[in-house]
C-alpha cells in the first residue's frame, strides 16, 4: 500500500536530513549513508558478516536490509546484504532509508506511514533537488553518475526535481542552509 504524507511531514523530514547533514558535517556529493551511519555510531552488519542460520532469516525479514536496536534494546543496528549481486547505489540507499527510521525516532507504531516517511527520507537525502538543480541533470544517467545511485532511484530523483523546480521560486530557509554546506551560493 502507496501512503501519501501531507505537505507538512514532507517539510518536517527535508528539514531533518538538512539538520543531519549540518550537525554530522556531511558537505560532498556523492553523499555516503555509510559515511552517515559511522557518525551516527550506528554499527552496519553485512549480511555476509553472518551465521548462514541468521543471514537466512535476514533475508526473510528483508533482501536488501533492516534495522533494530541490539539485544539490549540500546544500541541501533543496521543489517544490510552486502552481496556483489547488488549495486552500491542500493546498498546506499537501503542504509539511508534505516538511518530515516533512526533519525526520525520510528517505534513501529504504523509501519506504512513509517516506511513512507523513511523511503522520502532517503530520497531526498541521497539527491535534493537543490542539489540536483546545480548541475542542470540533462538526464537520469547523468543523475545517477553525479549521485552515485541507481538508474531507479535517478529517474525518480529527477521526476521529483522537476516538479520540485515548477513550484519553487525562491529557495525556502532549509534549502539554502543545504547549498551553504555544500558550499553552493543561492540565486
Amino acid at each position: 500500500m502507496r501512503v501519501k504524507l501531507s505537505d507538512d511531514t514532507y517539510e518536517y523530514i527535508k528539514q531533518q536530513v538538512v539538520d543531519m547533514f549540518q550537525e554530522y558535517d556531511i558537505r560532498c556529493v556523492p553523499i555516503s549513508a555509510f559515511e552517515i551511519a559511522s557518525k551516527l555510531n550506528i554499527p552496519l552488519i553485512p549480511y555476509s558478516a553472518l551465521s548462514a542460520d541468521k543471514r537466512d532469516a535476514s533475508m526473510k525479514i528483508s533482501s536488501d536490509g533492516y534495522s533494530r536496536t541490539d539485544e539490549n534494546g540500546i544500541l541501533w543496528v543496521i543489517y544490510y546484504n552486502d552481496s556483489s549481486d547488488i549495486q552500491y547505489g542500493r546498498k546506499n540507499n537501503t542504509i539511508m532509508h534505516e538511518i530515516g527510521h533512526y533519525y526520525l525516532g520510528h517505534l513501529g507504531n504504523d509501519e506504512d506511514i513509517e516506511e513512507a516517511e523513511a523511503k522520502f527520507f532517503a530520497k531526498y537525502a541521497l539527491a535534493p533537488p537543490p542539489l540536483v538543480h546545480q548541475f542542470v541533470p540533462e538526464s537520469p544517467v547523468n543523475i545517477q553518475d553525479h549521485f552515485d545511485i541507481t538508474f531507479e532511484a535517478a529517474c525518480y530523483a529527477l521526476n521529483y526535481y522537476k516538479k520540485w523546480l515548477s513550484a519553487n521560486e525562491d529557495y525556502l530557509e532549509y534549502e539554502v542552509k543545504l547549498l551553504s554546506l555544500f558550499k553552493i551560493e543561492s540565486a
